[in-house]
């Protein structure tokens, strides 16, 4: 809906938890409503990684998601 905020979306192709699809579908969903989105799709890791330690090239979401929180008018430039 309009109402529905911006957002932020990552995710990992091969997450066995939560496949990949569903951020898929999710940011087809808000592109059809018209919701600004961003998302980054990592080739490599799991379900639940957190801030990544472990995965360098999944690790580089935080900066990419302070990135986005700027642009989008949040946080400290």
């Amino acid at each position: 809906t309009p109402d529905t905020p911006p957002a932020f979306i990552w995710h990992t192709s091969p997450d066995p938890g939560v496949p990949v699809e569903n951020s898929l579908n999710l940011a087809s969903a808000l592109s059809h409503a018209g919701v600004p989105f961003e998302l980054h799709v990592f080739p490599v890791g799991g379900h639940g990684l957190g801030l990544a330690p472990n995965e360098p090239r999944v690790a580089q979401w935080a900066g990419l998601c302070q990135k986005w929180l700027v642009k989008e008018g949040y946080g400290r430039r």
